[in-house]
């Protein structure tokens, strides 16, 4: 679910956000206890750079990147690699995208639409992977099904309980916020249109109005308000009603202890039981974008001439629908893992996650068993500001920190902005369960129908990551899972610098202590580094 938080900055609700850079062209020193000297950029980013920030190289560019463009350039060249199977589990994805569609894996095995399990794997017409949700898309959140069971036995469900009381009236808060701000939007753009006799005003058309008039004077206080947030009136009124729908669903669905989107009929408990489902892996509806835009970081068509360009050039992307418009099962989750591994994967990426796991147990026995076969799993670290070595984020792969697999990867997420600031305020992390950082803040990618746009989360940073994975697995084929993994983590940059951290102004610490390697992914080192160890 987005949430756009930049919006509460208006009417006194958080404090005001400069998003500006300055438009001078002046280098920074770094702070001298960074590891190196790179330089700080202070001017805002081109658009050219907005669009592809992640794929950029720290010492060229003055961007934290993943040194991609510079891997394709002086390394990859035109080497053929080997085709590597990256299996998404996520909400639904646009197969029939400009930017996707020739980038998918197909089942061979399988004849589509025929209504037969051809291949005999207990999945029905499953062409580009499977749909574990049916035609579902809200759904609960898993502290409310441990609430609306009723179970007062469940040792989670007193925990359950105060989460669920916290977090209702703190979305009911929200709900008031959004909607005063929707009306101070509203009508400021109703009177900036009256006045002006148009809809399409400029900035520059706003600032030079002459009136002593009140209604129009807040109007054009709003304006420039959200001009300095980085945002035009029109821009404003599309991500305030945004947030609002998440809101209402947020409401409506996710904390609604009386609903169930579950509509595939199985026991959610019954881990032997699969084959529910369809083979349709695409989005139920246009906003189930999630999926698409994950895809796209992976593997969108590189330089086709296309909005945008993914990590990994040598893939195929297997759709499993797994993910809704709330929490994930299990279930569905462990078999999901199990579908991939056994459909020949050989890079899983996660990017979900929740506080609360009944079958944890059998998710990790899931995550083992791609450990056991050579799979790699991605997985984003969460969004949730906190340090996940004491807040609990599954699915992880370990009980009291004792790994059941070598092949797991947890990902933070980064900023463009290289310095202090560097971790994105959403971003969980943690010395022990976090593994690497990696670009997850405003990143461009595919959406639904043929669109693109920039979104934010560790759900960016993790299929950054899988596309590295990728990128070794399919030109140094030979390395195993667990070498790959070695690889990801000791080659990435060390940083040494003090960051914030949890968006916490008084929460410094280390770049260094955040994370198991204290670096940041990078493509080019870890080609190099797979070089040596073919």
């Amino acid at each position: 679910m987005k949430f756009n938080y930049r919006l509460i900055a208006y009417l006194g609700f958080s404090a005001t956000l400069f998003l500006g850079c300055g438009s001078t062209g002046e280098i920074l020193s770094t702070p001298i206890e960074n590891i190196d000297t790179s330089p700080l950029k202070v001017t805002a980013l081109t658009d050219a750079e907005k669009k592809n920030w992640g794929h950029l190289d720290l010492v060229k560019d003055t961007i934290p990147g993943m040194s991609v463009d510079k891997a394709y350039a002086e390394i990859i060249k035109n080497k053929k690699g080997k085709k590597v199977i990256v299996a998404v589990i996520d909400s639904g994805i646009d197969i029939d995208h400009e930017d996707l569609r020739n980038v998918l894996w197909t089942n061979e095995d399988e004849i589509p639409n025929n209504g037969k399990d051809d291949d005999n794997n207990g999945y029905i017409d499953d062409v580009h992977g499977w749909n574990f949700l049916g035609d579902a898309y809200d759904e609960q959140l898993e502290y409310v099904r441990i609430l609306a069971s009723g179970d007062t036995s469940n040792p989670s469900y007193e925990a359950a309980k105060a989460k669920y009381e916290e977090d209702y009236q703190l979305w009911l808060g929200r709900k008031t916020q959004y909607d005063q701000f929707a009306q101070a939007i509203n009508g400021a753009d109703e009177t900036l249109t009256k006045h002006l006799g148009k809809s399409d005003y400029t900035i520059d058309e706003i600032n030079a109005i002459k009136t002593e008039d009140q209604a129009l004077s807040q109007a054009i206080q709003i304006a420039n308000q959200m001009n300095s947030n980085g945002l035009s009136l029109a821009e404003a009124k599309k991500e305030i009603n945004n947030g609002l729908e998440s809101i209402n669903e947020r409401l409506n669905f996710n904390l609604n202890k009386n609903f169930s989107g579950r509509t595939t009929g199985d026991d959610i408990n019954d881990f032997s039981e699969i084959g529910y489902g369809n083979g349709n892996v695409k989005p139920v509806k246009k906003s189930e974008s999630h999926g698409t835009h994950v895809a796209g970081i992976i593997a969108a068509e590189r330089n086709n001439g296309k909005g945008a360009n993914g990590v990994a050039n040598n893939v195929e992307i297997m759709s499993l629908r797994a993910v809704p418009n709330g929490d994930e099962y299990d279930k569905d989750v462990a078999l999901a893992i199990r579908y991939a591994v056994d459909n020949g994967a050989k890079v899983i990426n996660g990017s979900f996650g929740k506080s609360f796991s009944p079958h944890a147990d059998k998710v990790r026995e899931a995550i083992k068993y791609a450990s056991d076969n050579d799979v790699i799993f991605v997985h984003a670290a969460g969004n949730s500001s906190e340090n996940v070595d004491v807040a609990p984020n599954f699915p992880d792969d370990n009980v009291d920190f004792v790994e059941i697999s070598n092949t797991y990867i947890r990902v933070g997420s980064l900023t463009s902005k290289y310095g202090s600031k560097i971790v994105s305020g959403f971003s969980n992390y943690g010395k022990k369960n976090v593994d690497v950082f990696a670009p997850g803040s405003d990143i461009y990618s595919t959406t639904p129908e043929n669109e693109y746009e920039p979104n934010s989360g560790t759900s960016m940073a993790s299929p950054a990551v899988a596309g590295v994975a990728a990128l070794v697995r399919s030109y140094y084929p030979k390395l195993s899972a667990a070498q790959v993994k070695q690889v990801i983590l000791e080659s990435g940059l060390p940083l040494t610098t003090k960051v914030v951290v949890g968006g916490d102004a008084s929460n410094v610490k280390s770049f260094s202590d955040i994370s198991k390697s204290g670096r940041i992914v990078n493509a080019y080192n870890a080609l190099i580094m797979a070089s040596k160890l073919k």
